[in-house]
């Protein structure tokens, strides 16, 4: 670890001033922590930023606000969330171990940098860490890489599964600086590698994730989880998929499909979603959109079995959220 200062912010005046300054924000520190220990992360300065006031979950008729320094832990346990937003409980309750959701917050969840081996191995070639020299997992290790939103820079997959249950309900992640308040959907706040993979998210410098927004209705309550993965317990995800479907009627009136593990950003399966709303039901439809929930990818030598797997994936979650009749 490299030496640096650490500098606990009493307010979120001091945080910003800090994080404008070249500061890095830590809160629950459970990656951060890590990749300083590995050397792949090498701050001058650490902002301590526990101090603030970001502990809200407050639902409202129209949306679910939670603050960026919520426990994973207390967020996958509330129980607005589990009955009206279950697929954010259970994409939470299946990440990591119960002492890390005990400590890692909302905000540092979705900012999570990548699990790839070459990434933490400060001696591979990686355009993630050091750009321009290349990606070693590409012609390497691959089992576990990213078949959709690759490019010839990176090929890692995304590490959370709760950004793929907020990608699937179009959730939104609101910012703060010195400059004043953003806000921009999950699915464009985590970017794709292209040819600068070194930029994950749209993060300004002195910026500061203050919360996060879900959007309510009538698909949230109808949705979950389903993680595929090696062992069942603290391993991330082969492939993934977040669904919730708006069923009335025996009619899809609306549909949400996500899929991570598979993907270098959580992936959101639109065309998929096409193929459900306005149908009714069934074993068949649910093959039919899932056979075009790996539409695209792009397989390595060592993940083919990641195409096949992600289709599996999808038609088994919408089977299990929208049952066969």
């Amino acid at each position: 670890m490299y030496p640096f200062t650490f500098i606990k912010a009493p307010t979120e005046s001091a945080a910003l001033a800090a994080g404008a300054q070249g500061g890095k924000y830590i809160a629950g520190g459970t990656t951060l922590v890590d990749l300083m220990r590995e050397t792949v992360e090498r701050p001058g300065k650490v902002v301590d930023i526990t101090a603030l006031p970001y502990r809200e979950i407050e639902s409202g008729p129209s949306a679910l606000r939670v603050g960026a320094l919520v426990r994973m832990a207390d967020l996958a346990a509330h129980p607005v969330v589990r009955s009206r937003f279950p697929v954010i409980s259970q994409a939470l309750e299946l990440s990591a171990s119960a002492q890390l959701r005990n400590m890692a917050t909302i905000g540092g969840n979705i900012m999570q940098r990548p699990r790839c081996l070459y990434f933490r191995d400060v001696t591979a070639a990686c355009n993630r860490r050091a750009p321009g020299t290349g990606c070693a997992a590409i012609g390497g290790e691959n089992r576990g890489h990213a078949v959709l939103g690759t490019s010839d820079q990176c090929v890692a997959t995304h590490p959370s599964d709760l950004a793929v249950a907020l990608v699937a309900l179009d959730a939104v992640v609101l910012l703060r600086s010195r400059d004043g308040d953003r806000r921009i959907p999950v699915a464009e706040f985590i970017r794709r590698p292209g040819t600068t993979p070194d930029k994950e998210h749209d993060l300004r410098p002195g910026e500061l994730i203050v919360g996060i927004e879900v959007p309510g209705g009538a698909h949230t309550a109808r949705s979950g989880y389903l993680k595929v993965r090696d062992r069942q317990s603290y391993e991330f995800a082969l492939a993934s998929a977040a669904v919730a479907l708006d069923i009335r009627d025996g009619v899809i009136r609306d549909a949400r499909v996500a899929v991570g593990g598979v993907a270098t950003v959580p992936w959101r399966l639109s065309d998929v979603e096409r193929l459900l709303i306005g149908k009714a039901p069934g074993a068949e439809l649910w093959a039919a959109a899932s056979a075009h929930a790996a539409d695209g990818a792009k397989p390595l030598h060592g993940n083919g079995f990641k195409v096949e797997l992600a289709k599996r994936t999808v038609e088994r979650q919408l089977a299990s959220i929208g049952g066969a009749a």
